[in-house]
């Protein structure tokens, strides 16, 4: 299904993303224990040469974290997590004039990068933190919204809900959006994330993608990240290294059902995927 209510372009900063056809968003973990790329590009070096290759495969944002939300992870203290991404950020906008968001819901981290040139903040706790909502507004960049359960210590511990999952993601970002316009959160500055593998279990995510256009309602830009994800593993019997396959398929179907930005840790062959997917949706209009 296309997704003809969300807006075609987003002002990032002195970026404006065209949304009018799906973007891939390349992944990059400035983190030592990250799932599935932990340690890999900690030095500056070979995060900026890592970036740069996934811009030169089609991703139009560039995704920075520094501090892992996966299953079971430890907080970060906000000066470690700065220290990781803020001279990445810098590199990045600077050498690669790239469009940068930052996974992130520390407010500290959320002002130093929009200074340094950051173009959207990604925040996986939805603005919840404290501060965290005044220091997004204060950025003026755009923000993601993402659904969870739990932390990421604690999320994946026998996740329930005591209604179909869909809804109850309906339901929270439903309230988080009220939150914002309540704080001055403009809407057009807002992105939403249905938070596959946050809190839910594998049925949970097969269900959820596949009446995620149930999300479509919102009239705002989804961003969608399946890449390599334990979901993945599950039905496949795959291992991390072993789960690109799976994962386009999944891509495609996201695209089917609305999603307008696809989180990647492999942009070159999800570029495809997702470029391949929509000449056959747009065939239908």
């Amino acid at each position: 299904m296309m997704d003809n209510a969300s807006r075609t372009s987003l002002a990032c900063g002195r970026h404006r993303l065209d949304l009018s056809f799906p973007r891939v968003m390349g992944i990059l973990n400035v983190t030592p224990d990250s799932f599935s790329d932990g340690g890999r590009h900690l030095v500056l070096d070979d995060a900026l040469r890592h970036a740069g290759q996934m811009l030169a495969e089609g991703a139009a944002i560039i995704d920075i974290g520094g501090e892992s939300t996966r299953p079971g992870a430890d907080p970060v203290s906000p000066q470690q997590e700065l220290d990781r991404v803020a001279p990445v950020v810098e590199a990045l906008v600077r050498e690669l004039d790239a469009l940068v968001s930052v996974d992130t819901s520390n407010p500290d981290v959320m002002r130093e990068v929009a200074s340094l040139g950051a173009g959207m903040i990604n925040d996986v706790r939805a603005l919840e933190r404290e501060c965290a909502m005044e220091a997004a507004l204060g950025t003026g960049l755009p923000v993601c919204l993402m659904h969870r359960q739990g932390e990421p210590r604690d999320m994946q511990q026998a996740p329930r809900y005591d209604e179909p999952v869909e809804e109850a993601v309906v339901e929270f970002l439903e309230s988080r959006l009220a939150a914002c316009a309540a704080a001055g959160l403009r809407r057009e500055r807002l992105l939403l994330d249905p938070g596959f593998g946050f809190g839910k279990t594998v049925e949970h995510n097969l269900r959820l993608l596949n009446r995620m256009d149930r999300l479509e309602g919102f009239g705002l830009p989804l961003l969608v990240g399946m890449s390599r994800k334990s979901m993945i593993g599950k039905v496949l019997a795959r291992p991390v290294e072993e789960r690109l396959w799976g994962g386009l398929a999944m891509t495609a179907l996201a695209v089917d059902r609305g999603a307008r930005i696809l989180r990647v840790h492999d942009v070159g062959p999800n570029v495809d995927a997702v470029n391949m997917t929509w000449a056959v949706l747009k065939e239908g209009c």
